[in-house]
């Protein structure tokens, strides 16, 4: 049995950061996992930077309401649901991503939690579990899947080599030159040829 694990952010949505950056003139919240490896040291930026500007979690959804998938993902993620069983595994939070889920089809997302106060203002998040990515695959290896994996940046890398297939899909330049080992997908039609032709060797 085969399930196919994919990245959210910069696969099937746009990057949500960089839509809240362009919104309120921010400029530093542009940095995505594309930039930066460090997670925690990206979210901890993210939400000193939120804090200083006055912004908190009604905001941030204001923007993701004004958001779609990008286009053909919905088509994408249809044709895959026919082949595969469909697995996200995102490093957002369900509160920015549960109506661009509907805008999916509401496949199943595994992806972590935020922390507010009583006025709205994030104080924190909370990780489902350290490098969930990675380990959820090798969890599907305990239970005899196999996995095709496919993401676009520096925290999809680990969940690629831990696949029998990890394929990158529009990935920036730095990511491709660190990750040679990874074939490289730049449309839709090119990552559909990629999850056809994975050759998966027995387990």
């Amino acid at each position: 049995m085969k399930i196919a694990c994919l990245d959210l952010e910069g696969v099937l949505i746009p990057e949500i950061w960089i839509n809240v950056a362009e919104r309120t003139g921010i400029d530093a919240l542009r940095r995505t996992t594309r930039d930066e490896p460090d997670y925690d040291r990206l979210m901890h930026g993210r939400l000193g930077i939120l804090a200083e500007h006055g912004l908190g979690l009604a905001d941030i959804q204001r923007v993701i309401a004004t958001m779609s998938p990008l286009e053909g993902a919905r088509e994408f993620v249809d044709w895959l649901r026919e082949r595969f069983q469909v697995l996200i595994l995102s490093d957002t939070f369900y509160e920015f991503a549960a109506p661009l889920m509907v805008q999916l089809g509401r496949p199943t997302l595994f992806c972590h939690r935020l922390e507010t106060d009583a006025s709205g203002r994030l104080t924190g998040y909370r990780i489902r579990l350290p490098d969930q990515k990675r380990r959820t695959v090798q969890a599907l290896h305990e239970l005899a899947f196999e996995v095709v994996a496919a993401g676009d940046s520096y925290n999809d890398t680990a969940m690629l080599g831990e696949a029998e297939v990890g394929i990158l899909f529009r990935p920036p330049e730095n990511v491709i030159r660190e990750f040679p080992q990874f074939p490289v997908a730049h449309t839709y039609d090119e990552l559909r040829a990629a999850f056809l032709t994975a050759s998966l060797p027995e387990r």
